[in-house]
């Protein structure tokens, strides 16, 4: 009986994490949209969706692009700058804080979400096959 119980909340706390839809919003006032963090591949504002404006590795709203202010392992508004002064920070449809994305360790209020980790890890691959990672991770 436990074993059933324990099931039970661990799908209904997985439910429910999933109905959470997290956005990314960058620049020193927090107020560019960067894309949706956990949106499925196919939507417009995924972070996943490599033929949109945020899953790009064009575009210059996409973090995956190296070169850009929010991608660039230089920029103080990259996840992937260690020394990151604006960092994204990660919003819930109903504007709920989950800390910021960054690499930053010495950032008060860094992100500590398991996908937020896996990001932390492999960005650099990710950046190189988006929509590929977006299958390793979601399905």
């Amino acid at each position: 009986m436990t074993k059933n119980l324990l099931t039970s909340i661990s799908l209904l706390l997985c439910c429910v994490f999933q109905a959470q839809t997290l956005h990314l919003y960058g620049g020193s006032n927090q107020d560019q949209y960067l894309g949706c963090l956990n949106c499925d591949t196919f939507d417009k504002d995924s972070i996943w969706n490599s033929f949109g404006d945020y899953g790009n590795i064009l575009s210059s709203k996409s973090i995956w692009n190296v070169n850009g202010n929010y991608g660039s392992t230089y920029s103080t508004y990259s996840p992937w700058s260690s020394y990151a002064s604006y960092p994204p920070a990660i919003v819930d449809q109903d504007g709920q804080f989950y800390g910021y994305l960054t690499l930053n360790p010495y950032k008060s209020e860094r992100s500590e979400l398991g996908l937020v980790h896996i990001l932390y890890k492999n960005h650099d691959a990710i950046q190189k096959d988006v929509s590929g990672w977006y299958d390793k991770l979601f399905r």
